[in-house]
């Protein structure tokens, strides 16, 4: 008989904020009339979006209290009114499909959101009618359990007018790719930009320095009375160094457009070179990428890159010599995990590299947090998503 009014009043709890809620929404119709009387009369234009924003976040906090009950989240899909010119708040707000979800919501919570002042008749006859059938008699209770099933009854009506509308998910889903291409191609520009520089700066350079060598290498031979074989020797020896650091940078360039380790060795290969040459003492866990099957090229190289810029900015900033490296298979994807225990403080403005990654990761529909709080520890993780 304990869990059981335990149980109910739970439930009873539930009903009354729907109630109190439902309360609070007929004084708030007051305001929403006022407002579009206003806008009627344009002098009040203004007064929409305002009121637009207050049904945002009355349901809102429904979707919060039906989650508290259920266990399963709400999800909210709204286009933004905030930082707009007045004349498109109104427009957004006017033809935003989650501001007729809400209103739709409203006007049926009139109907179904009293449905809470039940509890009060079951609860005088639940008391006796159970206490006797379920305390003395040892059956199940009758009465109180139907407290919870109004309890689930408003939650599930309030899930169905609540969930976002099909349109509403394509529409923020459109938005959020918008953002993730320009993103992308954000980030696209700054690598070409890197290369070009990296090309320009270093093997260019080099390459025009080489040219040179030989130029005095050869006119040494050619000079009258015999050359001087030995100036030309230094020469070419100069020459051939300047080819084999030419040669280098062009790798480094390469590795940085898609390192050939990768398609050598995978990538649990590849993060352990990257972790014997990153000068710390890195604890690593990427034994279950050792066997089965490989990821995606795309996603092994958001993964690679990620540890290696999390590695490079552990050795140079974080004032530690020891860090930690994880891959794992999750249901989804793969997770990649970098810790170090160094003096954090890392922040995506600073020219960390992080930025890019995050934009690198968005583009394949993944998600990427970083904490780094003033003293540590300092954590980059991501997960990416993909089928095994």
């Amino acid at each position: 008989m304990g869990t059981t009014v335990r149980q109910a009043t739970r439930a009873t709890v539930q009903l009354a904020r729907g109630v109190a809620m439902t309360l609070g929404t007929y004084l708030f119709v007051t305001a929403l009339l006022i407002a579009t009387m206003g806008t009627l009369f344009v002098v009040g234009a203004w007064m929409l979006p305002e009121a637009v924003l207050l049904v945002r976040r009355i349901a809102g906090a429904r979707r919060r209290q039906v989650a508290g009950w259920s266990g399963r989240e709400i999800a909210e899909a709204y286009r933004p009114l905030d930082g707009r010119p007045l004349r498109e708040r109104f427009v957004v707000a006017v033809r935003d499909p989650g501001t007729f979800r809400d209103l739709r919501w409203m006007l049926a919570q009139y109907a179904y959101g009293l449905l809470g002042l039940l509890a009060v008749p079951l609860w005088i006859v639940g008391l006796p009618v159970d206490g006797v059938w379920c305390g003395l008699l040892r059956r199940r209770a009758l009465v109180l359990p139907l407290i919870g099933r109004l309890a689930d009854l408003d939650a599930r009506w309030s899930t169905a007018l609540l969930k976002p509308s099909p349109k509403a998910l394509l529409t923020e889903r459109v938005e959020e790719l918008a953002e993730t291409r320009a993103g992308v191609i954000a980030a696209h520009e700054a690598e070409l930009r890197r290369i070009e520089r990296d090309l320009h700066d270093g093997t260019q350079a080099r390459l025009v320095a080489l040219s040179m060598r030989i130029g005095l290498a050869k006119r040494a031979y050619d000079r009258d009375g015999g050359g001087d074989p030995e100036a030309a020797r230094r020469l070419l020896a100069q020459a051939q160094d300047q080819a084999e650091e030419a040669l280098t940078e062009l790798r480094h360039v390469v590795r940085g457009i898609h390192p050939p380790i990768l398609t050598d060795r995978g990538l649990a290969g590849a993060v352990q070179a990257l972790a014997a040459g990153s000068g710390l003492q890195v604890a690593l866990d990427v034994e279950e990428l050792a066997t089965g099957s490989r990821a995606p090229a795309a996603v092994e190289a958001a993964a690679y890159f990620l540890v290696a810029e999390a590695l490079t900015n552990a050795a140079k900033h974080s004032g530690s010599d020891r860090a930690e490296v994880r891959l794992a298979r999750v249901p989804h994807g793969l997770a990649v995990c970098v810790r170090d225990e160094g003096k954090g403080g890392a922040e995506e403005a600073d020219g960390t590299g992080l930025l890019g990654l995050r934009r690198r990761i968005a583009a394949l529909d993944g998600t990427a947090y970083v904490s780094s709080p003033a003293g540590g520890p300092t954590v980059v993780a991501a997960e990416l998503p993909y089928t095994w």
